[in-house]
């Protein structure tokens, strides 16, 4: 039966990488799952491996991770005489703004279902809009003082 012989933590090469290895004869089929759920390969998760002899050694390979794929990570081998399975916590990023996600009424479901929105892109976007909001306020209550200084009344009686 299969026997994993190596699972370890995500590490930053060239992309981040679950490194693993499994020993099997028959050579096992590998799949994974992330939280419980099975793993679908796509172009940003995808596994790499080499079988050499009974052994198969290889990552599952992650192309600019985000907290959307914090979690477990299940390996499991199968062949026809049996089974084995290994978990690992696999953290890549904090998640944006934790102490306001109850701040707000409306929320993007945290799935990877939304893979356009970036979210240093968008922390800029909100920051430049908070920047122009605080120089219009600032702008408006120096006119407002200099108009109440300046525009009372004219000075030397003259009238204009």
């Amino acid at each position: 039966p299969p026997r994993i012989l190596t699972l370890e933590e995500p590490v930053l090469h060239m992309e981040h990488c679950i490194a693993f290895a499994v020993h099997g004869n028959p050579a096992p089929t590998l799949h994974w799952l992330h939280n419980g759920q099975v793993l679908r390969e796509t172009e940003i998760i995808h596994m790499e491996f080499y079988q050499q002899g009974e052994v198969s050694e290889g990552c599952l390979l992650f192309n600019k991770p985000t907290h959307y794929n914090n979690g477990n990570y299940t390996i499991v081998a199968t062949n026809q005489l049996g089974s084995a399975n290994q978990t690992i916590k696999g953290h890549f990023l904090e998640k944006p703004f934790p102490a306001m996600s109850g701040l707000f009424s409306f929320r993007m479901q945290d799935t990877p279902e939304f893979p356009c929105v970036d979210s240093k892109a968008f922390s800029f976007q909100v920051s430049i809009a908070v920047g122009l909001a605080a120089f219009a306020c600032v702008l408006l209550v120096v006119l407002f003082i200099m108009i109440n200084k300046y525009g009372r009344r004219s000075k030397f009686g003259m009238k204009g």
